[in-house]
């Protein structure tokens, strides 16, 4: 596990120099301020920080069939409506890429809704993650990405509280299983119905 983390943060510096030296971003986009200056090196580190976190929230809610798929048809259409209206340039092929990633996904879903006969696995919900986030940046609309992704953040979150809780409290839980999606489980939901 740690080694997995280490190459993340290690491919996701070097994607995060890029894009920061491909597009020159100088500013994030705050929603309802407007651009914010930023410094070179902390928009990396931050740039970084979303890639790993959103390929890892991503891979956390895959674990329910159709679950991470459908929400990231939702999200990758969010960006390719952001990308397609982008002002004051709109970036055509950043909304095609993601018209094409979703319908990768929707062909995906055909064979991963319950019951699934395929799966996507770490290499499928850490890629694209990590391309949601890549796209996120390059729109420059980097913190709406938890809002869009809401779901993926909640999962992480289940996660974090459930790990914490568990080692502050010596050992007690406060879901009966994370990420999220595995305590309604063991609540007793249907798969689908969590889906």
């Amino acid at each position: 596990m740690k080694q997995k983390l280490l190459w993340q943060i290690v491919v996701a510096l070097a994607a995060a120099w890029q894009i920061q030296q491909t597009y020159v971003i100088t500013a994030v986009v705050v929603p309802f301020l407007g651009p914010v200056a930023i410094p070179d090196w902390a928009y990396i580190l931050f740039a970084a920080f979303a890639i790993v976190a959103t390929s890892n929230g991503v891979n956390f809610t895959d674990g329910l069939d159709g679950l991470a798929g459908g929400t990231l048809i939702f999200a990758f259409v969010g960006f390719m409506v952001i990308a397609a209206a982008a002002a004051p340039l709109p970036q055509p092929n950043l909304a095609a890429l993601c018209a094409l990633i979703i319908g990768a996904l929707l062909g995906f879903l055909w064979f991963n809704a319950h019951p699934a006969q395929i799966f996507m696995g770490d290499s499928g919900s850490l890629s694209l993650g990590a391309t949601l986030a890549v796209i996120a940046l390059i729109t420059g609309q980097i913190l709406v990405l938890p809002l869009i992704g809401l779901i993926f953040v909640i999962e992480t979150a289940s996660d974090i509280i459930q790990i914490g809780y568990f080692k502050i409290s010596g050992g007690k839980r406060i879901f009966r299983m994370a990420p999220l999606h595995h305590h309604f489980e063991l609540a007793g939901w249907d798969e689908e119905k969590i889906t």
